[in-house]
């Protein structure tokens, strides 16, 4: 699972579920009534007959836009299967000494496959004989094989491209002659908060496959700290913010324009805080702009190389201002940067003399407001390139020159 650094635990999901039927339920309920005496048959006073009441032929047109944009993308959304082996000899080693049955007779049912996980996914290519799935690194992580389950129930098996535990994301192959419908990406840079959005996906698996909420943009760009389910950092998400339900196995699901489509891939929500307290509407979706990115380079390349500048990196606004002026000893006219507490030995960073506390406020020209703008512009950018960097260390303004070195991704990574 991915936990946001700090006071809240994020559990890693697909996104979606349900109807969007609540508010139109209601509207629908009112009109119904006022339109009763109309369409109703009627039941003369006093009288005490029974079985007289009818179905009111009242029909209303929900068509909308979100109906529409669902419509045009749910055959390509699919449930993503993880299946593992898993060795019987332990539960039946018992039974088969009673049996007589020796080891070597019930290992023959040893290294099943088996269903270890279900996520979501979407068909975003064809090419050929092959057709291609973008999901979660975390719903094929570890897996001896994976399956895909198509909108119509269809069962195929499925190749691992490619897959990067540091954006969450991987791409799955399977055979193009299933495939009726490839979803299309929309621009991620042009949402905007308050807009409409819809995810679709496989909440609690595939008993509810192709499911849909419909929510709102909450933000475009949050920053959040990551880690594995055994509590180590695997770094940090630039993400959609948004309050589509989120539920187990909806993973790797599509967040939807209501152009139907993706401008995001849903992987992640914020449960509960360190305190214990619920939340609820806080689910976080891929940009689609870097998830295309992303995906690109795992049909190309199998892995994803990036340039690092080798420093541990917080938002300035997360430090406290009273900090600010007497740790890191800011004018006060630098209200935003990305603050340094921790750079690596031989890293880019430390060879251009950036230090523990000092504030980076510009990359290559570019301003930094934030650690999200600073990895934006970062990944923006190619490994060996030499680019400006400025920063304040202790008050003073320093500039350098920073030989980018690359950090490439681990295919056979763990992360939850």
């Amino acid at each position: 699972m991915f936990k946001n650094k700090g006071l809240w635990t994020v559990f890693l999901t697909a996104l979606v579920a349900g109807l969007i039927s609540g508010g139109i339920a209601f509207g629908t309920a009112n009109y119904i009534s006022n339109r009763q005496s109309e369409s109703s048959t009627a039941v003369p006073s006093g009288s005490n007959s029974s079985g007289s009441t009818k179905v009111s032929n009242v029909k209303v047109n929900v068509s909308n836009q979100s109906e529409k944009a669902y419509s045009s993308i749910k055959n390509a959304v699919v449930t993503v299967i993880n299946l593992k082996k898993e060795s019987s000899n332990s539960s039946n080693s018992l039974y088969g000494s009673i049996f007589g049955e020796s080891s070597s007779s019930s290992s023959s049912n040893s290294n099943k496959l088996e269903t270890y996980a279900e996520g979501s996914g979407v068909i975003y290519k064809k090419s050929g004989n092959a057709a291609y799935v973008v999901t979660n690194n975390h719903v094929i992580s570890g897996s001896n094989a994976v399956e895909i389950i198509m909108s119509n129930g269809k069962k195929v098996s499925a190749k691992v491209v490619g897959k990067d535990s540091v954006t969450d994301l991987a791409v799955l192959k399977i055979n193009s002659s299933v495939v009726t419908t490839v979803a299309s990406f929309g621009d991620s840079n042009n949402i905007k908060v308050g807009e409409t959005a819809l995810a679709i996906g496989s909440p609690l698996g595939s008993d509810y496959a192709t499911s849909l909420t419909q929510g709102i943009i909450s933000a475009k760009k949050r920053t959040v700290s990551t880690t594995n389910e055994a509590g180590q950092e695997t770094g940090e998400a630039t993400v959609i913010q948004t309050d589509a339900a989120i539920n187990s196995g909806n993973s790797g699901g599509p967040l939807i324009n209501l152009a139907g489509q993706v401008i995001g891939i849903n992987s992640m929500k914020l449960s509960s805080s360190s305190s214990g307290t619920s939340v609820e509407g806080m689910g976080f979706a891929i940009p689609s702009n870097e998830v295309v990115t992303i995906i690109n380079q795992l049909i190309s390349k199998g892995k994803i190389v990036r340039p690092a500048l080798g420093a541990s990196l917080i938002d300035l606004t997360d430090i406290v201002a009273s900090q600010q002026k007497s740790v890191l000893k800011l004018p006060s006219k630098v209200t935003e940067g990305a603050v340094i507490y921790k750079t690596y030995a031989g890293s880019p960073a430390r060879k251009a003399g950036l230090k523990q506390y000092d504030v980076i406020t510009k990359l290559d020209g570019t301003k930094i407001t934030s650690v999200a703008t600073l990895r934006d512009k970062l990944y923006k950018l190619k490994v060996g390139d030499k680019v400006s960097i400025g920063w304040y260390h202790n008050g003073s303004y320093k500039t350098a020159t920073i030989h980018l070195t690359e950090t490439t991704s681990t295919l056979n990574s763990q992360a939850k």
